[in-house]
């Protein structure tokens, strides 16, 4: 077992830089369409809640709901955009496109490819969560240095969140199975972690279990020009980064040897079907 896990990690510190080229040299040629898709849902969120709900409910801990809100979308955005992108796009590669195998065939490890899906994966939720945060700039509901405080945390959400997706592909079997994954985990932490309300209005149960959630973190980040100095904005950053730094650790870890399995499954299931065929040819 020992030997197997060794063989799944990245072989060195780069070799998976050469995976992230390739996923953004694929994504180059539909760019444009997959950042509006990625800020879609978010924008929506924000300004159908921000303006709807906001005339409702006022302001939120001395702020306007909309700027309460800026952030917790910015949060959403990061882990939608690493969570779907590992779930479809990963999967086709790993188990539809071969991929991976192709890759394999290289100098490459499967901890290679891993690590440059799960860099891919953060390098898209930075993107999104960015997106909205300037937007949310522009409009005046959010400071912009506090853009910056928020890339390091951004960055760790969509690692995170891109890990767990990536250990759920390589149990699932199908694309059928990953809605169970979205409506029981992905859809309850948005409600559930303080992004579209404060954390102080549920029972004391579900704030002990929101705080112990990836993104319950960052959603509660501050995002008005009243939320604090720079200085307490950085250093909630910093506590929000080491909490998701743990996360991703974790997660990590679980990938790499389920994602070793789900692989030589995929393969194997190719490869019979393949001397299927040929057995079908007469070959």
């Amino acid at each position: 077992m020992g030997e197997g896990y060794a063989a799944a990690m990245p072989a060195n510190a780069h070799n998976w830089v050469a995976v992230w080229l390739r996923n953004f040299l694929a994504w180059k040629k539909v760019a444009l369409a997959s950042i509006l898709g990625n800020l879609a849902d978010p924008m929506t969120n924000l300004f159908g809640l921000g303006f709807g709900l906001g005339i409702i409910v006022g302001s939120v801990d001395g702020t306007s709901y909309i700027s309460f809100l800026a952030a917790g979308m910015v949060a959403t955005s990061a882990m939608t955009a690493a969570t779907f992108e590992t779930m479809y796009a990963a999967f086709a590669r790993m188990a539809t496109m071969r991929t991976w195998e192709a890759i394999l065939s290289t100098q490459l490890t499967l901890g290679d490819i891993i690590l440059g899906e799960l860099a891919w994966a953060a390098s898209k939720a930075v993107l999104a969560g960015v997106a909205i945060g300037v937007v949310a700039a522009i409009l005046g509901y959010a400071p912009w240095p506090s853009i910056l405080y928020a890339i390091p945390t951004i960055a760790l959400t969509g690692l995170a969140f891109a890990s767990l997706a990536m250990v759920v592909i390589s149990l699932a079997p199908s694309y059928d199975y990953f809605v169970f994954y979205q409506t029981l985990v992905v859809t309850p932490m948005v409600f559930l972690c303080g992004v579209v309300f404060p954390l102080s209005q549920m029972p004391s149960s579900f704030q002990h279990l929101a705080g112990g959630v990836a993104v319950g973190s960052f959603g509660r980040a501050p995002s008005s020009n009243n939320a604090g100095p720079p200085d307490a904005r950085c250093r909630h950053t910093y506590r929000c980064a080491l909490h998701l730094r743990g996360v991703a650790v974790l997660s990590v870890r679980g990938t790499v040897s389920s994602t070793s399995d789900a692989v030589r499954q995929h393969a194997t299931e190719n490869g019979d079907a393949n001397d299927a065929i040929l057995r079908d040819d007469g070959v």
